[in-house]
């Protein structure tokens, strides 16, 4: 994990071992890094940190991290249980394990995933799901397809939801225009907050946003705000030859505080990625009183039922048209703040951690 980096699974992970660790003091926890970190994440006394190089990122690192370097570090400090958060399991250790699987990407959007990648988890996952003592999945969609296609015993399978940042908070009136003031002129805005990646459908969010403006004829503008991926160099190229590029802010890196202001003062949360398990983004806008429209996909649906609008990620029409509706319709607007107000308030890292504890602990038995 990288300081200032973290989202998604390492969000995940730093929320919940933090607070668990600092929970249960009367146990010593082993953090096992395969790269430099940050000593702020050291957020206890009973928290060892281990360096484990090389850097994971290929199947033929990610064999031998797991089946030889993991083994190694467990038995030196006679470790009770080791907990996976990658959804990977060491096939060479008798140690109990506890892994959290947070998507089936692997099978479900192949095209996002290189090839040699693909193939490996196809393989191994499986061996995964067998040798694990228990399974954490973040949805109970997630749990359904483990059961359906890879013949999973439910009972050890624990569905525990992530949790979000209370940060996100809604802004008084003169703050949202403060905001406004300083990024996009006073002007409204419609806001997508993540990754920003190859795999997020963006380019469908810009060819909505096309249509948006030509058919509204309006000042709105538009902000991409996230950490850049690899994929960020040709993404801001396409950009530079867009229609509505001057009507585009793209806000790399913002610290979290300034990040929540931002997401809080949008006329609208877009969120057209189409490859996400549990979008905390999501929840992340509606705790801040912003009415959302998100790419409809059964894991999402399950986690915020009704309190977004949701489209065909694969139709920027689609999404213009739902951009359009929530740009007319004030009472549809205010509906939505209302429910993800609800909807958001069932989502905390503590109950989070406390959920994960508890299938560790059934790990070990």
């Amino acid at each position: 994990m990288l300081s200032g980096q973290l989202e998604g699974n390492g969000n995940f992970i730093y929320e919940t071992f933090t607070r668990i660790a600092k929970q249960h003091l009367e146990h010593e926890f082993i953090f096992i890094f395969d790269q430099p970190f940050d000593e702020a994440f050291i957020t206890s006394e009973n928290i060892t940190p281990v360096l484990a190089g090389p850097i994971v990122k290929y199947p033929l690192l990610w064999k031998y991290w797991y089946d030889i370097k993991i083994p190694a570090i467990l038995k030196k400090y006679k470790a009770d249980v080791f907990v996976s958060p990658d959804g990977f399991c060491s096939l060479k250790t008798k140690t109990p394990q506890c892994i959290v699987v947070h998507d089936l990407a692997f099978l479900n959007q192949p095209l996002y995933i290189k090839k040699s990648h693909a193939a490996w988890l196809k393989k191994s996952t499986p061996k995964f799901l067998s040798k694990a003592n228990s399974i954490v999945t973040i949805t109970t969609f997630l749990k359904q397809e483990l059961i359906e296609k890879f013949a999973v015993d439910a009972s050890t399978i624990d569905v525990v939801h992530s949790g979000v940042s209370k940060l996100y908070q809604p802004l008084l009136t003169d703050d949202k225009i403060a905001i406004k003031n300083k990024y996009t002129e006073g002007k409204e805005y419609f806001i997508y907050s993540g990754l920003i990646d190859a795999d997020k459908n963006l380019m469908n969010l810009l060819k909505a946003f096309s249509v948006f403006k030509k058919r509204q004829q309006t000042g709105m503008k538009l902000i991409l705000a996230g950490r850049v991926a690899s994929t960020y160099e040709s993404f801001k190229k396409d950009l530079q030859s867009y229609k509505y590029r001057s009507d585009v802010l793209l806000i790399e890196h913002l610290p979290a505080t300034e990040l929540v202001n931002v997401v809080s003062a949008a006329y609208g949360f877009i969120y057209p990625s189409l490859v996400e398990t549990f979008a905390v983004p999501v929840i992340e806008a509606m705790q801040c009183d912003v009415p959302v429209i998100a790419a409809e996909t059964n894991s999402l649906k399950e986690i915020v039922k009704d309190a977004a609008i949701f489209v065909d990620g694969n139709s920027h029409t689609a999404i213009a048209e739902q951009m359009m509706l929530l740009y007319k319709d004030e009472k549809l607007r205010n509906d939505l703040i209302i429910k993800g107000r609800k909807a958001s308030a069932a989502y905390s890292w503590d109950t989070t951690a406390n959920l994960l504890w508890k299938s560790i602990e059934k790990a070990i038995g």
